[in-house]
């Protein structure tokens, strides 16, 4: 069952609709369902269907053209195999689609240019001379994202400018992600989201009739299960000393987050080379790297500055469960390694998707006009403001989950998100009023609290006499308000 991926598949439909030849680029990470998103789009249209293999140009161009003289064009009752690209391109515009357009869909696209350069500049002579004026549809997908977007898309390149439509596919909401668990309990489905995060590929192999803890034990630690390996499986695909990198997110899914600090875990000397290994993982999407919501355009130039967190909810469990205790795992322990390893701490593993569901639920409200204004910049903040403590106030560095602010910054909305067994009390609502200490005299402050496990009376109670005091519970983000 195909499930999400509607704003994907309105994009293409209405490219698919709009008049003129149509060039399209969709591409993304690995095994966030642009194949799956491509075939659905493609259901009752007319087509053609080539996925590239790494192979030699030969090979791909004769497989190319059997793909393409099977839909009995002119030229198959002339030739059994094209003699190049730019005749085999030229020869979509002849596909008998009559009264639709004339679809083709290439598939990891930069497997085709790997062993001949020259496509791209075939693709633009063709596009600018014929294509364009053309009834036809040509999507390019691929997975190799810094091929994408330094080969083909960056200025210089032959196909800059040529594209009608690009769509970088990212993995899938919280919500759409909870859909592949109808069954599951609201906190199970945000647990298992935790764990395998809003890629396709990942929410798939868990089946949605066992528990979750069945699901862990038999789909993520158990040897010979498809994720049991996907990490260090991808890693080896797409990089080299891949010891190094095991190492580096390693030590950003065990909690490092400055650049510093992950040197330090990873036993990696040279802060410069750390740099260098973190922005490959942030090309592979990997990892990312996140600033303080007020942090200007001049910091986020500081090679040093920042914060860098995993981008992959399933490497971060991953790295935090499965990679440290490969020997159990490989010994067939993975009773014990659920018991004792995942199980007491994947509460606390799971508050930073719990966030990003938080985040997600905020940016939802704002699209329905229902946050109480509309917020310019929305992330965490990080920094020194007032703190409570033994009844006294005192000011050290600190963090807010979630900050939104207005473009003229004389508006606040202040996140809060706990993802723990007990309700959010009212004395963790004064937490977070005193960090805001600094800002209430020149801004007006909104308060949205979220919680997994409800609110205490006290706090329910001060929420109806304060309309700037929201509560959102964990049923609501699931669901949607």
């Amino acid at each position: 069952m195909f499930i999400g991926r509607e704003q994907e598949l309105q994009f293409l439909e209405d490219k698919y609709r709009a008049k003129g030849g149509q060039l399209v680029i969709l591409y993304g990470r690995r095994r966030v369902g642009k194949t799956e998103t491509l075939r659905e789009f493609c259901e009752g249209k007319r087509r053609v269907f080539f996925s590239c293999r790494e192979e030699p140009n030969r090979t791909q161009l004769r497989n190319f053209s059997e793909k393409l003289l099977r839909e009995n064009i002119p030229a198959s009752k002339y030739v059994r195999e094209f003699s190049d690209w730019e005749t085999a391109f030229r020869s979509v515009a002849d596909l008998p689609y009559e009264n639709a357009k004339k679809l083709l869909i290439v598939d990891e696209f930069p497997y085709m240019c790997k062993d001949d350069a020259s496509l791209p500049s075939i693709l633009q002579n063709l596009w600018d001379e014929t294509l364009k004026n053309e009834n036809v549809m040509i999507v390019l997908c691929g997975s190799a994202m810094s091929f994408i977007e330094k080969e083909l898309l960056a200025e210089k390149n032959p196909l800059y400018g040529r594209a009608t439509g690009v769509f970088k596919m990212e993995p899938m909401s919280f919500r759409d992600a909870a859909r592949f668990f109808p069954n599951y309990s609201d906190q199970d489905k945000l647990l298992a989201y935790a764990i395998l995060g809003g890629v396709p590929h990942y929410l798939a192999q868990f089946d949605p009739d066992l528990s979750l803890e069945e699901n862990v034990k038999k789909n993520a630690l158990s040897k010979g299960c498809a994720l049991y390996s996907e990490p260090e499986f991808l890693l080896k695909q797409e990089l080299r000393e891949t010891s190094l990198y095991n190492a580096i997110v390693e030590a950003v899914a065990l909690g490092g987050s400055k650049l510093n600090e992950i040197s330090v875990k990873s036993l990696v000397d040279d802060v410069s080379k750390t740099s260098v290994y973190l922005k490959r993982l942030i090309e592979l999407n990997i990892v990312k790297r996140e600033f303080s919501v007020d942090d200007g355009l001049k910091k986020s130039a500081n090679a040093r500055a920042g914060f860098y967190r995993l981008n992959d909810n399933f490497f971060r469990f991953w790295y935090s469960f499965v990679f440290p205790n490969y020997s159990d795992l490989e010994s067939g322990n993975a009773d014990g390694v659920f018991e004792y390893e995942i199980k007491p701490n994947l509460r606390k593993f799971a508050s930073f998707a719990f966030e990003d569901a938080c985040r997600e639920h905020v940016a939802a409200l704002r699209r329905a006009n229902k946050t109480p204004f509309r917020y310019q910049r929305i992330g965490t903040w990080r920094g020194k403001t007032t703190t409570r403590g033994n009844n006294a106030r005192g000011e050290q560095e600190t963090e807010i989950d979630l900050l939104a602010t207005s473009p003229k910054a004389d508006k606040y909305l202040v996140g809060e998100c706990k993802f723990k067994e007990k309700p959010f009390s009212y004395s963790e609502y004064l937490d977070v009023v005193a960090k805001t200490t600094p800002w209430r005299e020149n801004a007006d402050i909104y308060y949205y609290l979220f919680s997994a496990s409800g609110f205490d009376k006290k706090l329910v109670a001060e929420s109806k006499k304060d309309d700037k005091l929201r509560l959102i519970g964990l049923e609501e983000i699931v669901r949607g308000a």
